[in-house]
């Protein structure tokens, strides 16, 4: 498990991830990556335990958000913390423009107003 964990906190294969919702072909670098360190795991295996590390890591870390609670943990949380910190979504549904959210409000009409006029 620990060899899986340090294959997806690569960069690489965690951007991978994270940016596609169709990743066939990630899980299969990362299975040949765990065959080469000498661990058997085929595509589906390797796809099927980091959904599983995922949800457990973020059941865990969302109770642990409710004021009150009993601190909760799971097997490699400060693992799995690195990787996933601050990643509340298994694979991001599309891309966003970054740059288009950091431009400046210019004032004056819109492009809606200035097509109406």
């Amino acid at each position: 498990m620990f060899e899986l964990i340090s294959i997806w906190g690569e960069e690489a294969f965690h951007s991978q991830l994270h940016s596609s919702c169709r990743n066939y072909d990630t899980y299969r670098q990362i299975s040949q990556c765990m065959i080469e360190r000498g661990c058997d795991r085929y595509t589906l295996q390797c796809r099927v335990k980091v959904k599983e590390l995922w949800n457990t890591y973020h059941k865990a870390r969302e109770a642990n958000r409710r004021s009150g609670a009993v601190p909760m943990s799971c097997r490699c949380y400060e693992e799995l913390d690195a990787i996933l910190g601050g990643d509340l979504t298994p694979t991001a549904k599309g891309t966003v423009d970054t740059l288009v959210a950091r431009m400046p409000v210019e004032s004056g009409l819109s492009q809606e107003e200035e097509i109406l006029d």
